[in-house]
């Protein structure tokens, strides 16, 4: 039986993604119809982005999932007329990409690298940095992205705690979770990292008053949701140094405008939302996988649960 895939992640998207899906397809063992036109009641899945053409499911009468190429959902959650399974993307290749960035940056303000990097000025300054040993870092959010992070930065010898909403177990990390838990981990954390998913419970999670139970000094990295955050608190704190420096890779508003206070901070870096990055090769054998399972009957991966939100 042919299985009709449609699509709906945009043209720029296709150009990049049709070839990887054929190929992880066929690998999968999938005959399948693959397209970005196809009459809504022949379609069984949908290959999807936040951004695409599609918004009512409605007509979508014989569909089985809805296969996100992203991590986040919060922009298709929502969606009243979303009637079928949504599986959100998880892929080894943006779960590396994360890795890479959150470690890479965490060892750069632990190391203090940007002292020496803006002060080549001729003045010898010999301040070792402790041993990561004795670097407290806090990160929130524990699904795939969170715990492959904290899970590195305790290979390479930091203090890590890790905060979920509801409790977890996973080897080599102090596991905290709940309000008493989050109040914990954030007095705790000499580095901060953020990786939850955006929901109606976390938007704003780091106000004025928890940016206040944070160190004195304290860094925070936020590669997981710019509303995360309440800008104007986040610039208070680092107006004051109670906040060290914040290296920020996403935001409520994409591109950032050219004008928005982050920018001209001395104590913010930006980046261009590069931290996780899907990966057509990678991301193919995702979505390849989910239909094999749904066509064989089988559970799907990476379900998202609409009442929690991700």
């Amino acid at each position: 039986m042919t299985a009709n895939i449609l699509f709906a992640a945009g043209d720029t998207r296709w150009t990049t993604y049709e070839a990887p899906l054929r190929r992880a397809l066929d690998r999968a063992g999938v005959t399948a119809h693959l397209a970005t036109d196809i009459a809504p009641q022949e379609v069984d899945y949908i290959v999807y982005a936040p951004d695409s053409p599609v918004q009512d499911f409605t007509p979508f009468t014989r569909a089985r999932a809805v296969l996100n190429l992203w991590a986040g959902v919060e922009n298709i959650v929502p969606n009243p007329t979303l009637h079928i399974p949504l599986a959100r993307m998880v892929d080894h290749g943006l779960t590396s990409g994360m890795v890479e960035w959150v470690t890479g940056h965490a060892l750069r303000h632990h190391l203090g690298m940007d002292t020496h990097i803006l002060h080549q000025d001729g003045v010898w300054r010999p301040d070792a940095p402790p041993l990561a040993s004795d670097r407290r870092v806090s990160v929130l959010g524990l699904g795939a992205l969170g715990a492959a992070c904290a899970q590195m930065l305790a290979t390479l010898g930091f203090a890590v705690t890790g905060w979920s909403r509801t409790p977890k177990s996973i080897d080599t990390l102090r596991c905290l979770s709940g309000k008493d838990g989050l109040r914990t981990a954030l007095q705790e954390a000499d580095i901060l990292v953020l990786l939850l998913p955006l929901t109606p419970e976390t938007e704003n999670l780091l106000n004025a008053a928890r940016l206040a139970l944070l160190p004195t000094g304290a860094v925070i990295l936020n590669p997981g949701r710019g509303p995360l955050i309440d800008d104007d608190a986040l610039i208070a704190a680092l107006d004051t140094g109670h906040i060290g420096h914040a290296t920020l890779d996403v935001f409520r508003e994409e591109p950032l405008p050219p004008t928005h206070p982050f920018w001209a901070h001395p104590r913010v870096t930006v980046t261009p939302h590069i931290a996780s990055e899907t990966r057509p090769e990678t991301a193919a054998q995702v979505i390849a996988e989910n239909i094999r399972r749904g066509e064989a009957g089988e559970p799907l991966l990476h379900l998202v649960d609409r009442d929690a939100g991700y």
